[in-house]
């Protein structure tokens, strides 16, 4: 009994201890857990501090497509209210634009399903603020699995700042494509080094000047355009500059396209610690430096060799050259040269010397000239007139470098000279005037200069009118009216325009209303003025018009007898045919036998009827032989062999060996073949009646493509200059040859004149004892 009472009891003590411990567990994991939740209650509000005070605002979508999102970053999205879904960022004119909230959904839809985030802009309807989505998928202690994290970043001043940013860096970047633009635009080489001094950049033209591929290449091989030197060449003196921060410049010599230059390199320390370096080519500037000391002295040279004297004084007003010419005209000596005299000096020792003009003032004049250094005028001219007739022009040139130059001009000779061109002029005028011609002198632009009394009267131009010196057109105009024709008065005014500006001497003639005729000439002068001329001419005229009038009626005499001496002919050819007919009716015996001696007369009779009808035929022939000929085509081979066939009787009773050469270039010709043929005729009849008995004739025919030729050759007794200078004149008396036949004749006349009808050419050539050559030739058409 005791021990179970003392078992409860101890069962009891445990249990009522394992109460009180119990409780304590509980009370130490009450304060526990109290601690706890307060050190969470901090952590939560300085997170919600953190995320109130952050740039951005976090919206979270849910994988049932539900949207969380705190009524701050609601405003930022432009809604009264949270929207519920994504479809709810953009209502009406609320929320989202509406193709920023549709990139918007499917960013989402893709970060839901493929666990990709993304970034997006986005903008609210009617605001300016630019704000960033950032998306991933939400993390699981968000109890949105499945869903989307969205953070909203305001990118509004950022894109401000990222705006400024890129327009400066656009700038910048124009900036450098100018810059670089025109550093490869440069004539000169340029390049640049890095702190190393090693080639970095170069340009075009530095790739040119070391005949490189390109810039590249240069920078590849590091090629210097300056070869190194005893002093280090182009890289010592960019270390200097690198090094001292200053820009440093000298002259170097290098070669360039296979020739030797002088460039004046410049090299400028940059603040990367680099180098920047141009080239200038200096060489022109050198030899035009020599060349302008060359000139210098050669021009100083040559002022020694000019007859004015020169002078010239530097800024300080010293002498610092002058030229022979100046020494002697002002009895200069070389000792006291030597000193570089002041330039009041110089004028005391001009006057000393007698050779200044005779001035009251003295100084003042003297100070007056001093103000020549200052003077604002290009140049200062002046004539002196010394002691014993000597003229001196005077011309003072101020330098830009305020020194002065003067130039004495001895005119003493020209002086004199304008005196007698004053005389020459006065008696030029005395002659002009009592000349018989009209004279004007025109100048170049057609002015009246000079005229004599001659022209004015000719004319009948008034006084006042010639004294305002008149253009030729203007007095053309007014001396039209006095012309039998008017128009003819602008002729003078063209010849001497022709005379003034083409230089060319022409002339006419011109007849005045009053009957009165002139010659006129216009002829250039040296000094580019014309001289018009006009000389009266009317008696010569009446006296050519006589002769004129006395020339036609001659002509028309000639006419006349020509026509008479035409008719005269056709009159005697008909008695002429009775006599030969009755002749030969007598001589053939129809009258009655004939005695032997009344046989013979009657041959004589027959005979002279023939050649007086010969030469019937042949005057017959003069008068008509300018009628032009019939146009045929004449085959020449054989109507030259019928010419001769028809004279082959003739040759045989002199026992003349007559010859034939007719040959097939002869060819065709144009012409009337009665004419040619009796051209032909009268030639060879012109041998027979030359050669003597047992003499040769040879007719010769050929031709070329261009005409044809007659050849006819004897072996007579020939003719003198004399008779072959009146072969061809039909008016010229003829002889008689030894036989007691004609000489000559019209037969050569004639011929001459039918081959001329036919656009041809007979010559003849012939000697003394060596016989005759006549040569017809006749072009084809």
């Amino acid at each position: 009994m005791i021990d179970t009472d003392i078992w409860q009891v101890v069962l009891a003590g445990m249990v009522l201890a394992a109460l009180v411990g119990g409780a304590g567990w509980s009370l130490y994991t009450g304060l526990a857990l109290r601690v706890r939740a307060r050190a969470g209650e901090r952590d939560n509000a300085r997170l919600w501090a953190l995320v109130r005070a952050a740039p951005a605002r976090a919206m979270v979508v849910r994988a049932d497509g539900q949207v969380e999102l705190s009524s701050h970053l609601a405003d930022w999205l432009g809604l009264q209210a949270p929207a519920r879904d994504v479809t709810g960022l953009s209502a009406g004119e609320e929320g989202l634009v509406r193709e920023d909230r549709d990139a918007l959904a499917h960013a989402i839809d893709v970060a839901a399903k493929a666990g990709r985030g993304f970034r997006l802009p986005v903008r609210a309807q009617g605001s300016a603020r630019l704000m960033l989505a950032v998306g991933e998928r939400a993390p699981d202690a968000l109890g949105a699995t499945g869903g989307v994290l969205v953070w909203f970043f305001d990118a509004t001043e950022m894109q401000g700042e990222v705006a400024r940013l890129a327009d400066r860096a656009q700038r910048l970047e124009d900036a450098y494509t100018a810059l670089t633009g025109l550093i490869e635009a440069a004539p000169m080489p340029m390049w640049y080094r890095g702190h190393d001094l090693r080639l970095a950049m170069v340009n075009t033209a530095y790739v040119h000047a070391v005949d490189a591929s390109d810039g590249e290449d240069v920078v590849a091989r590091q090629v210097e355009l300056i070869e190194r030197s005893a002093l280090g060449g182009p890289m010592a003196q960019a270390a200097i500059a690198r090094d001292t921060g200053a820009p440093q410049v000298s002259a170097m010599p290098t070669t360039i396209a296979g020739a030797r230059r002088m460039l004046r390199v410049h090299d400028v320390p940059l603040a990367d610690g680099g180098t920047a370096g141009f080239a200038i080519d200096i060489e022109e500037l050198e030899q035009a430096r020599s060349g302008i000391k060359r000139f210098g002295q050669a021009q100083r040279a040559m002022l020694d060799r000019i007859s004015a004297g020169v002078v010239q004084f530097g800024p300080d007003r010293a002498m610092v050259f002058c030229n022979q010419p100046f020494r002697r005209m002002f009895a200069m000596r070389s000792e006291w040269l030597a000193d570089r005299p002041e330039f009041d000096r110089v004028i005391e020792r001009m006057r000393e010397a007698g050779r200044l003009p005779e001035v009251r003032d003295f100084p003042g004049w003297k100070a007056e000239r001093r103000e020549w250094f200052r003077s604002a005028e290009a140049s200062i001219e002046e004539n002196w007139h010394l002691a014993g007739g000597t003229h001196l022009r005077v011309v003072a040139q101020p330098l830009p470098d305020r020194g002065l130059l003067i130039i004495f001009e001895d005119r003493t000779e020209q002086v004199q000279l304008a005196s007698a061109r004053d005389t020459l002029l006065r008696v030029r005028t005395a002659t002009t005037e009592n000349l018989f011609e009209a004279v004007g002198v025109f100048a170049a632009d057609g002015r009246l200069q000079l005229w004599n009394n001659k022209f004015r009267t000719v004319w009948g131009f008034s006084t006042l009118l010639l004294a305002t010196h008149p253009r030729v057109d203007a007095l053309a105009r007014e001396a039209a009216h006095r012309l039998a024709k008017p128009e003819r008065a602008m002729l003078i005014a063209e010849l001497v325009r022709s005379a003034t500006a083409d230089r060319l001497q022409r002339g006419g003639r011109v007849a005045f209303a009053d009957g009165r005729h002139f010659e006129f000439a216009a002829v250039p002068l040296p000094d580019g003025n014309a001289l018009l001329t006009m000389l009266d001419i009317s008696d010569s005229k009446r006296i050519e018009q006589a002769l004129r009038d006395r020339n036609e009626a001659l002509e028309a005499a000639d006419e006349v007898k020509t026509q008479f001496v035409a008719n005269m002919s056709y009159e005697l050819r008909t008695p002429l045919t009775s006599i030969k007919g009755f002749a030969e009716m007598l001589h053939a015996g129809y009258a009655g036998p004939l005695s032997e001696s009344g046989t013979g007369y009657t041959a004589a009779i027959l005979e002279s009827v023939e050649r007086l009808g010969t030469l019937v035929d042949d005057v017959l022939d003069l008068t008509q032989g300018d009628a032009p000929p019939v146009r045929e085509r004449i085959d020449l081979k054989p109507a030259a062999e019928a010419v001769a066939a028809g004279l082959a009787a003739a040759a045989a009773d002199k026992a003349i060996d007559f010859a034939v050469e007719a040959q097939e270039s002869a060819g065709v010709v144009t012409g009337d073949v009665r004419r040619i043929g009796q051209a032909i005729e009268h030639v060879l009849r012109h041998a027979l009646a030359e050669t003597p008995p047992g003499g040769r004739i040879l007719l010769h025919v050929d031709g070329t493509d261009e005409g044809a030729r007659i050849v006819v050759s004897d072996d007579g007794p020939g003719m003198d200059a004399k008779a072959q200078a009146r072969a061809f004149d039909r008016f010229a008396r003829h002889g008689f040859n030894g036989s007691g036949e004609r000489a000559l004749g019209l037969g050569l006349p004639l011929a001459k004149q039918f081959v001329e009808a036919h656009g041809g050419t007979i010559s003849l050539v012939s000697e003394p004892g060596q016989g005759t050559l006549v040569t017809i030739a006749l072009p084809r058409t």
